[in-house]
């Protein structure tokens, strides 16, 4: 018997008749926390733990004979108890995967392919949005420029009465940043 058979065999002790008793996992074991990334951590353990099962089951099955009967029921044992363990530690994951990324997997493509589109677009439109931008930019100049050769008053004044809001503004914006004692107020990342 090998050490991994003789870890399943440790696992199930007291179970007879190739049952298993609840088996413990690290995962299983650690305090209920609302981290998410702890959460998928967990998940992500417990999906390498599966995988080694699997692996394990596979060997096994490979080389099947009367005399492994017992180390296959209990690694299928181990593996439902695993793939039980996941679907709880999963049911804590409130992860959200596009739907366009399960069918690019599905169809057996890279679904960084999915990413590299996302990232491509959103450079595309924030391009779009700049030339906007600077569009308007260069209208409000030349509005100006042109209200200030017609109007060379009402321009001056326009300018101080928007110097005076935008301080007013940053005043403002200052203020309610601001705590009592002077401190400024640190948004606080999640």
């Amino acid at each position: 018997m090998d050490s991994s058979q003789s870890a399943v065999t440790a696992g199930t002790a007291g179970g007879g008749n190739g049952m298993m008793i609840s088996q413990t996992n690290d995962t299983a074991a650690t305090p209920a926390v609302d981290n998410p990334k702890q959460n998928l951590n967990h998940v992500i353990n417990s999906i390498q733990k599966t995988l080694g099962l699997l692996h394990q089951l596979y060997l096994t099955v490979s080389s099947f004979n009367a005399a492994s009967q017992l180390p296959l029921l209990h690694r299928l044992n181990s593996l439902v108890t695993e793939l039980d363990n996941m679907v709880k530690l999963a049911e804590k994951c409130n992860i959200q995967i596009p739907m366009e990324v399960l069918n690019l997997i599905d169809d057996g493509k890279n679904p960084d392919e999915f990413t590299r589109d996302v990232i491509n677009s959103c450079i595309a439109k924030n391009q779009i949005t700049k030339g906007k931008t600077d569009a308007f930019k260069g209208l409000r100049k030349h509005l100006m420029e042109e209200l200030e050769q017609t109007f060379p008053d009402e321009v001056e004044s326009y300018r101080e009465i928007r110097a005076a809001s935008a301080a007013e503004s940053k005043r403002l914006a200052q203020a309610q940043s601001m705590l009592p004692n002077g401190d400024m107020k640190v948004k606080s990342e999640l």
